[in-house]
């Protein structure tokens, strides 16, 4: 990398890299560094030594802390501050659980007549971000601050970027903090080293997933792997990500949902299953939608709709208390409880209690005109399931606070769902809907073979009039329903919306480490061989790019004096072994 493309910091610190090096000090070292304590459990576990007497002020005055009666750590991190003072220093150093104070002293760390590992090494080579490894003893600094007397100090990483440093004035207001979610999510490795709590939430995500795999084990289900790559993209109703094989030929689809290959097995006998993985649809991005999502789903043999819903209420519960120690989570001022049991409504109830028009008994087109009477954008391409859907969202879903299960609909909708029992037209599945967003979908699972070909059919059509959300028959799945499924029950539920709910963020992208991002957007620059057409030399080119003239047009009318000058700074500056263009040749560049 030229190091015109460097920023002044990151010079500092690659110099100071080249001078580590020089001293003879690897600061990338392959060797393990033995770590016995963690910051926060240095903190919570210390001790303070017996009290021996008192001050002229009548303080108590303990044993002095040395290496014999006092804990000895060794302690590994990142160094966030440093402040010197003489002949000995203290700095913060970040671990994986948090943050503890380190004191440096010169005569401690350099125990010989060679003062150079803390007058050079500690004091001017290390910078803010690099990894070191301390062992030494803990005690209490006379400002009450538990920290660790450092004996040993190993240089484990150098950092060649400057962290972000976020500040905080006297009353503890925050400035220049690292908030840009653009920059967060894209560079979430800085994230997690200079925002508070952000490590937190996703610590909670894996107590989150880690409760639910357990009572799904003990449970007595199965967890399993089923293929990503599909040659046919069904589950569901959403537009899928299109690729190809070539080994095979074949174009095929990234997996929209788990639900057809786990039905599979349920067919060839297992008794429950389930999976948590990724599942892939490519549509809108949104604070509550991204195309790469997490899932799980579970299928279980001989149970129905209504012992889906008490096993749901009882998961979730426990899932709740494990990451916030009540069954309750506070959200933007509300208190949303999963106590179970949850309310349970119809959606052609909710439907009319919240816009006063009744779906039943009517025909596709009267609802079509109810939505367009009601300035909602629909068209032909959508079936009467489809506006059902359309209706709920737009009046009713948002305001489901609490966890309602929304019941019975439509088979238009539902088109791998059983029949209801009791209510024909309808279907046995629910949606529950908490703090105005769907968590989890859910069906007493359609096994009748050819009443399944038939839904597969209505789908076909529904694509053939131009929904691209329609599924596509798997004649595969079909075949295994001949084989014969039992009575089923199963149900997807969104980790990331599970998360959002139970950590209070209200971003999708605050509880996926990596969320997808559009292309990063860089500062336009033309190509050497421009600037070369107009005679500038190859040398000169980042020059001029460090003067911030990336475009060969930003060249033109500038002032041959004033570009001479900015030229001759650089090449001063960077020390660079370049010959300075003349007034006369750089007037020929920028006509």
């Amino acid at each position: 990398m030229n190091i015109l493309e460097l920023s002044e910091q990151e010079i500092v610190r690659r110099n100071n890299l080249q001078q580590l090096r020089d001293l003879g000090i690897n600061p990338y070292p392959a060797a393990e560094y033995p770590v016995t304590a963690w910051s926060t459990d240095i903190i919570k576990d210390f001790v303070d030594l017996p009290v021996v007497g008192k001050d002229e002020e009548g303080n108590d005055v303990r044993e002095a802390a040395t290496p014999e009666n006092s804990p000895m750590v060794s302690v590994a991190g990142r160094i966030m501050s440093k402040r010197i003072m003489g002949k000995a220093a203290f700095a913060e150093l970040q671990d994986s659980k948090g943050r503890i104070q380190v004191y440096v002293q010169r005569d401690a760390i350099c125990p010989g007549e060679d003062k150079d590992f803390y007058n050079i090494v500690f004091k001017k080579c290390l910078d803010l971000g690099d990894f070191i490894g301390v062992k030494g003893y803990v005690f209490r600094t006379k400002t009450g601050e538990i920290s660790v007397h450092v004996m040993e100090l190993t240089v484990l990483s150098k950092s060649l970027r400057p962290l972000p440093i976020v500040k905080t004035d006297a009353e503890g207001n925050v400035y220049d903090s690292f908030d840009d979610p653009e920059l967060r999510y894209r560079q979430r490795y800085v994230d997690l080293v200079v925002n508070a709590g952000v490590k937190e939430t996703f610590l909670k995500r894996a107590t989150i997933i880690r409760t639910m795999r357990r009572i799904l084990d003990e449970a007595g289900y199965t967890e399993v792997d089923t293929p990503i790559l599909q040659s046919i993209a069904g589950g569901a109703s959403a537009r899928p990500f299109i690729t190809h094989f070539n080994a095979l030929n074949q174009d095929m689809y990234m997996r929209i949902a788990t639900e057809l290959y786990l039905k599979r097995l349920i067919v060839g006998g297992f008794e429950g299953v389930y999976e948590m993985g990724k599942n892939f649809r490519n549509e809108g991005m949104d604070k509550t939608h991204n195309p790469e999502f997490t899932c799980m789903e579970l299928y279980v043999s001989y149970k129905d709709l209504l012992w889906g819903m008490t096993f749901t209420e009882k998961m979730l519960e426990q899932i709740c208390v494990a990451v916030n120690g009540k069954p309750e989570v506070e959200i933007d001022g509300k208190v949303i409880s999963f106590r179970a049991p949850f309310r349970r409504l119809p959606i052609l109830d909710a439907i009319k209690e919240k816009t006063g028009f009744d779906c039943e008994g009517k025909t596709e087109e009267e609802i079509r005109a109810f939505c367009k009477e009601k300035g909602m954008e629909v068209d032909e391409t959508m079936g009467k399931g489809k506006l059902i859907d359309e209706l709920f969202g737009e009046f009713c879903e948002g305001s489901f606070i609490q966890p309602t299960f929304i019941t019975d609909y439509p088979v238009e909708m539902s088109p791998l769902t059983k029949m209801h029992r009791s209510k024909p037209g309808l279907t046995e599945r629910f949606e529950l809907m908490v703090n105005g967003k769907e968590l989890a979908n859910a069906y007493s699972e359609l096994n009748d073979p050819i009443d399944q070909e038939e839904r597969f059919k209505e789908q076909m059509r529904l694509a053939q009039k131009g929904d691209d959300e329609a599924m596509i028959i798997d004649h595969d799945f079909l075949r295994a329903l001949q084989y014969g499924m039992p009575p089923t029950f199963g149900i997807g539920i969104g980790i990331d919306r599970l998360v959002m709910l139970l950590t209070g963020k209200f971003a999708i992208g605050e509880v996926m480490l990596f969320p997808q991002m559009k292309p990063e957007v860089k500062a336009p620059r033309d190509k050497d061989e421009l600037f070369l057409e107009k005679g500038i030399p190859a040398d000169i080119i980042p020059i001029l790019r460090k003067a911030g003239y990336n475009l060969v047009a930003t060249l033109e009318g500038v002032n041959p004096a004033k570009l001479q000058q900015q030229i001759i700074e650089i090449v001063k500056k960077y020390k660079l072994d370049v010959e300075k263009p003349s007034q006369d040749t750089i007037a020929e560049w920028v006509k």
